[in-house]
């Protein structure tokens, strides 16, 4: 087919997109990530050649296809638990995913094929950079994500985070187009590939190989209760089980498992859902009195639960903007929060603060606080919940150096979010999670394997406790040992080891992508200057 047949950029498009689909978790293809791109440099090479106008316009339709094709075979499975939020995810995702595509073409038409070439992947990481921090961050598809089905592969992300996949991916993609399209050195460029994809691999496996797995040993136990979040789990619901019942699953489950040597218990996101628990009124709470009779059963070991709790705000002119207001309460904020609870002394709340756009906040609250009522309902509260400015660490009050990273759910696909627990003082990350939205897919299988790369970048172990699975462990390589089944009820029970040195990324976060938007800037500084210079020359 001759790059003039009117099918040959559309098929471009889904080829580039149908290989970055099949390299992704939870396939074990990820070599194919590192071609993904390809079809994709051909596709701009042919419509930067053609000498007709609107070439941007062009580049643009066939970008955003591309992108299109890609978020709706990688991430479908969203509109499981809403069709209007599933829809809105894949559409606007794959429009941001265009930016640093049309800067890298205006940089390539100004400043050269050279600079154009090497802006490439700084525009793309610097967006990932981004994306990983405003109110509609979805950083689902950042590319370093694509090898956690081969924890292997990439040991030394505990240097450079996962946005060194990116880098990675983005470097191997264009040598390989360079070898496929260059008229000379051919051969030169294609070992060039090959020793880009190489080198890393031998570096891995050396890392890989050498690491020694160090920290204190405290055995866990992770509860998966299986409550259908549809049909079960909360008030309304035509199947719904009382949350006593609920309670009683839970603390079955646990005792199947508890040891005299078990020292942490985890329930899974939002396991204690009985109405709004505030936080404030908790000590003296019917449900503290119960969680304390089961604690008091088992010397040592202490809790760590999903619970949707509540806070009030006596003086209203401290509320924050996502608080609520109720004639009876005034102002109060509701938090999709962790509960550490111990043998004695005060219970303990962590708030989810990486919140999922249009389902738990609504972006920009003290601008857009007058469309909360468009916010998606995927179960319990519709709205804005609260969130907290720092990441809480929960320690052992027995052996404090036992200290627990409560991650939630959607908190665990960010590293260096993940990473300020550690510099918190977190020697272990406990994930809470509630996958059972997206129903049997691939969306509960990756974000599984998403936490390796979180071991491997912090070197954690991590506890899962997933409401219907997966829950299991992964060790500070981040190799996944003891899991769940899918959609059954099930305790684990693992001797895990609480780890307090830190990782170069730990320390140092994700250096790569902010000195990728520093060099971002300087890419779009130097395509304004030697555009605004190559038009004074043409004019002469």
């Amino acid at each position: 087919m001759g790059r003039n047949h009117k099918y040959y950029l559309p098929l471009l498009a889904f080829l580039s997109a149908f290989l970055l689909w099949l390299g992704w978790p939870v396939k074990p293809l990820a070599f194919v990530l590192f071609v993904g791109f390809v079809p994709f440099l051909y596709l701009e090479q042919a419509i930067s050649r053609k000498d007709k106008p609107k070439r941007g316009r062009t580049f643009f339709k066939y970008s955003y296809l591309t992108f299109l094709l890609w978020n709706a075979f990688t991430t479908y499975w969203v509109s499981y638990s809403t069709i209007f939020g599933g829809v809105a995810a894949v559409l606007t995702n794959s429009l941001l995913m265009c930016l640093p595509m049309l800067a890298f073409f205006w940089t390539k038409r100004a400043a050269g094929k050279v600079l154009g070439y090497l802006s490439l992947p700084v525009f793309w990481i610097a967006f990932e950079q981004f994306h990983l921090n405003w109110d509609l961050s979805w950083p689902w598809l950042t590319l370093g994500n694509g090898f956690a089905a081969v924890p292997g592969w990439v040991q030394w992300y505990e240097y450079t985070g996962f946005l060194g996949g990116s880098v990675w991916v983005w470097a191997v993609n264009l040598l390989v187009f360079w070898a496929m399209t260059s008229k000379t050195k051919r051969w030169h460029k294609a070992q060039l590939a090959v020793w880009m994809v190489t080198v890393p691999l031998v570096w891995s496996f050396y890392i890989g190989n050498n690491y020694q797995e160090q920290g204190e040993a405290a055995e866990v136990v992770v509860v998966q209760p299986n409550v259908d979040p549809y049909k079960e789990k909360f008030e309304g619901a035509e199947g719904h089980i009382p949350f006593e019942q609920q309670l009683a699953r839970l603390i079955k489950l646990s005792e199947q498992q508890i040891t005299p040597n078990t020292k942490f218990v985890l329930w899974p996101e939002t396991s204690i859902s009985n109405g709004l628990n505030w936080e404030e009124g908790f000590a003296g709470s019917p449900l503290r009195y119960t969680l304390q009779d089961f604690l008091n059963r088992h010397p040592g070991v202490e809790l760590v639960s999903g619970i949707t709790s509540g806070q009030m705000y006596v003086d209203s002119t401290k509320k924050s903007v996502t608080a609520r207001y109720h004639p009876q309460v005034g102002y109060y904020d509701v938090f999709n929060a962790a509960l550490h609870l111990p043998q004695s002394g005060n219970a303990a709340f962590y708030h989810k603060s990486k919140l999922v756009p249009g389902v738990e906040k609504m972006p920009y609250p003290a601008f857009f606080s007058f469309l909360g009522g468009l916010a998606i309902d995927l179960g319990g509260s519709v709205g804005s919940y609260g969130l907290q400015e720092e990441r809480s660490v929960f320690r052992h009050a027995q052996k404090p150096e036992l200290a627990g990273a409560p991650v939630i759910c959607y908190e665990s696909i960010y590293g260096e979010y993940v990473s300020d627990y550690v510099r918190a003082g977190a020697s272990a990350i406990f994930i809470i999670t509630n996958d059972a939205w997206w129903s049997d897919s691939p969306g509960y299988k990756q974000h599984l394997q998403y936490a390796s790369l979180r071991a491997i970048e912090t070197r954690r172990a991590v506890a899962r406790s997933a409401n219907t699975g997966i829950s299991g462990f992964i060790n500070q390589k981040g190799e996944l040992g003891q899991k769940s089944d899918w959609w059954v009820q099930a305790a684990l029970r693992d001797t895990i080891l609480f780890n307090q040195s830190q990782t170069f990324y730990t320390r140092y976060g994700e250096f790569i992508g902010h000195g990728s938007q520093w060099l971002a800037l300087g890419f779009l500084v130097a395509a304004v200057v030697l555009g605004i210079g190559n038009r004074r020359k043409s004019t002469y």
